[in-house]
């Protein structure tokens, strides 16, 4: 059975370690540098991150969040100057699934979690161009294609949660 809660400061070393055991440097997809110490900073500031566990308390999973205003991380403000979203609009991301917990509904156990503690706010997030497993997961779970940009030659795509039938250019931006 999967479990979803907020982090707490006692998840961060968990966190920490799926997190960087799923990096570019490590063979994995996830952008960035994850020390316990920057999640644990995250969580005291109030930035949610959803937790998915398993029997035991098994870290299965994680999917982080931010404030528009919290990441200066390049990829993220790339991203916001390609798509800024709705006036309330959240970055979602990054998430990661233990490898062995792929596939069994962990991120959609995390995302509903998150719906329900960011209910009516706009997520937005990058993919990098070459995932197409986490682009074709988060088409899935409802997000569309809003825009793309490159970072130093590397292709992204921005999705976003928000109402399909509300045209861009009628958002509150």
């Amino acid at each position: 059975m999967i479990a979803t809660r907020l982090a707490e400061l006692s998840d961060a070393a968990a966190i920490s370690a799926l997190l960087v055991a799923n990096t570019v440097d490590r063979g994995g997809t996830l952008l960035g540098q994850w020390p316990r110490e920057v999640i644990a900073a995250r969580i005291a500031g109030g930035q949610p991150i959803i937790v998915a566990t398993g029997d035991q308390d098994r870290l299965l999973g994680a999917l982080l969040t931010s404030e528009k205003e919290y990441d200066e991380a390049a990829p993220v403000r790339a991203m916001l100057a390609a798509w800024p979203g709705g006036s309330d609009a959240y970055v979602y991301g990054p998430v990661c699934i233990a490898h062995d917990a792929r596939g069994l509904g962990v991120l959609e156990a995390l995302h509903a979690k998150l719906r329900v503690t960011l209910a009516g706010r706009e997520a937005i997030l990058f993919i990098r161009a070459d995932n197409p497993r986490s682009l074709k997961a988060h088409l899935r779970l409802g997000m569309r294609e809003v825009a793309r940009y490159e970072l130093r030659g590397d292709p992204f795509i921005v999705l976003s949660d928000a109402p399909a039938a509300l045209p861009a250019n009628f958002r509150d931006r």
